[in-house]
């Protein structure tokens, strides 16, 4: 075969396929162009899709007749003034988006510099490109890109439904209206406008909570946790949401660099490192992290997309947000998503309640007999011999007129109250009785707390035990015989040189010969460990990230393991002191509202919710 030249508009469809890969591509370079231009006001429009029209429209700085006859040209671009890749300051910086619509689709541009008085547009049909002409646009851009695919009929078989590629775009628009709450967006499709948020006011971070809120919703910002942590130069803020606020997959987590949005695995790693003690199998966080670092330092030119990037620095980077959002989930608490309250309340009305309760009240007021309307005789007979005769429960509670109260089957037990009154001091409030020998029921100013007695001392045991590995340090056991592990040798190199913080972890080793490794001591928590395997997930884990997480994570999953078995049992009769003081450590320690393995530790039901649910509301 003959070594030839490709033509110019097969390269371009080529680099199509790398730039524009469904519509949710084109929208993303085009929108990214608009704010590299300075808009702040965005507005696009889909049909089909995207498969028929593509409208992006913005009130930038916009072109004249020479740049718009310049930007359908590959690698034309004025976002590298110096041509340095190690600096980019700006969204898009190929020069490859423009031409690589136009090599598969219709493409118009419209466009008037700020400052002129006229307009100019240009066209570009599956390559061919036309001469620029007046036009009647006022200040600012618009992109038409129609009948995308059109030139390369192939691609058009691996777009999904019209649906699907629709909710990529809406996807892609909320992640840049979340890095940019000074620009308004605006997403319509043929019937409706399907997102719209307006430019936000205030300074940066207001603004992006404000932005964050209309996106993720303001039940996430009432369950997140403010991120502030800088490091080296390396600045991280955003909002994390506790660990009882979670989802069934990592779409929730948002995650951006200088204002670019990103989905990297450094980052999703570190989400995970820093929840894992947090979350159950499954479950994911909920967040939106930015990320300020000097341009210098990070790598942009990845991946065509530009989804992903790299750093100088990635162990940095990894370790503040871990340290970051371990930070601020220990400054946290006993907190728990007030969502566990509510789905709580959706498990009484779905299970237990009728649809649509019906009290038949009497005239003279809440006092008095009364049963749900449609009970039988027998049952209202039964409430009128059971209530108080002289109508005291009204609007209060019967007294039991003594230490306890106890049903038939003996699972229900009151405890005396030795004279503790809930106050503000108590967040977790005053126990007040024990339900089926698993559950500590606590009245709080404001409403009532049922505690999980066994998940809360689990979770109370395993900081406790953490606190302690961290002040005394992790003990050794010696091996009879010595392991030898042979390895890679980068492997080995790896590894030799992170021996010293290894020892700080119980594990001692050192170099044997050219190609391995001799461990002498493992961690006493690990008990008979496999070596072997120990130190291919560590030298797996630093080729990855630089970071020795993994013998931490074995020795905290020990942890878990050895409080779940040391920690008060369902089923244990617990007295008034035992449960209060339980109580008192919760509101003490770090992370007490969720068990080890994510579950939430503690359910708190406000008055106004109770009273709804008896229908007094």
């Amino acid at each position: 075969m003959t070594l030839r030249r490709l033509p110019e508009t097969t390269v371009n469809r080529i680099a199509a396929g790398e730039v524009i890969e469904r519509p949710a591509s084109a929208v993303k370079e085009l929108v990214e162009n608009s704010l590299d231009a300075g808009a702040h006001r965005i507005e696009i429009v889909l049909r089909e899709g995207g498969r028929s029209l593509i409208a992006v429209d913005d009130d930038g700085q916009g072109m004249n007749a020479a740049d718009l006859a310049l930007c359908i040209e590959r690698h034309a671009t004025s976002k590298l003034p110096d041509d340095d890749l190690m600096a980019i300051l700006h969204l898009g910086f190929r020069g490859e988006a423009l031409p690589s619509v136009g090599a598969v689709a219709r493409l118009r541009i419209d466009s008037r510099h700020a400052g002129t008085d006229t307009g100019w547009a240009i066209q570009v049909d599956g390559g061919k490109v036309s001469a620029p002409e007046p036009s009647s646009r006022a200040r600012g851009t618009r992109v038409e890109v129609r009948d995308l695919f059109f030139a390369t009929p192939a691609r058009l078989k691996f777009l999904k439904t019209d649906r699907a590629e629709f909710g990529a775009t809406l996807d892609m628009i909320k992640r840049l209206a979340m890095a940019h709450p000074d620009v308004g967006f605006t997403l319509k499709d043929d019937q409706r406008t399907a997102f719209q948020a307006g430019a936000e006011q205030g300074e940066l971070l207001d603004a992006r909570a404000a932005r964050i809120a209309r996106i993720m919703g303001r039940e996430f910002v009432e369950n997140a946790l403010v991120v502030e942590a800088e490091r080296e130069g390396v600045r991280l803020t955003g909002l994390a949401g506790v660990p009882t606020y979670n989802r069934g997959n990592a779409t929730q987590q948002y995650m951006f660099v200088n204002g670019r949005p990103v989905r990297d695995k450094l980052f999703t790693g570190a989400v995970r490192g820093a929840y894992q003690d947090f979350l159950s199998g499954g479950r994911h966080a909920v967040l939106a992290l930015f990320l300020d670092v000097d341009p210098a330092f990070v790598d942009v030119n990845v991946h065509p997309a530009k989804a992903e990037v790299r750093f100088r620095e990635p162990g940095v980077v990894r370790g503040l947000i871990v340290g970051g959002l371990r930070s601020v989930l220990a400054a946290a608490g006993h907190r728990a998503s007030t969502t566990v309250a509510g789905q709580a309340l959706g498990a009484f009305r779905q299970g237990t309640l009728p649809e649509t309760p019906r009290f038949a009240m009497p005239m003279g007021g809440r006092g008095g007999s009364y049963a749900p309307a449609h009970s039988s005789a027998a049952a209202r007979e039964a409430y009128a011999n059971w209530q108080d005769p002289g109508g005291a429960c009204g609007g209060g509670v019967a007294e039991s007129g003594g230490r306890e109260f106890i049903d038939p089957s003996g699972r229900v037990e009151m405890v005396d109250e030795d004279g503790a009154t809930p106050s503000p001091e108590f967040p977790l409030g005053v126990a007040r009785g024990q339900v089926h020998g698993t559950y500590i029921v606590a009245q709080t100013t404001e409403g009532i707390v049922l505690v999980d007695q066994h998940a809360a001392h689990e979770r109370l045991v395993y900081e406790r035990m953490k606190r302690q590995l961290g002040e005394s340090g992790v003990a050794r056991q010696g091996l009879l015989l010595p392991e030898v592990v042979e390895m890679d040798e980068g492997h080995v190199d790896r590894i030799a040189a992170r021996a010293e913080e290894l020892a700080a972890l119980g594990l001692i080793l050192e170099r044997f010969g050219p190609g391995a490794l001799v461990v002498r001591e493992t961690p006493a928590l690990l008990g008979q460990c496999d070596v072997r395997g120990l130190l291919n997930d560590l030298a797996d884990e630093l080729s990855e990230f630089d970071q020795t997480t993994g013998l931490q994570d074995r020795l905290q999953d020990v942890c878990s393991t050895m409080a779940c078995h040391g920690s008060v049992r369902a089923g244990r009769r617990l007295n008034a002191a035992e449960m209060n003081a339980l109580l008192r450590e919760m509101e003490r320690t770090p992370h007490s509202g969720q068990c080890n393995h994510g579950r939430p530790t503690y359910v708190e039901l406000h008055l106004s919710d109770i009273e709804r649910l008896f229908g007094r509301r």
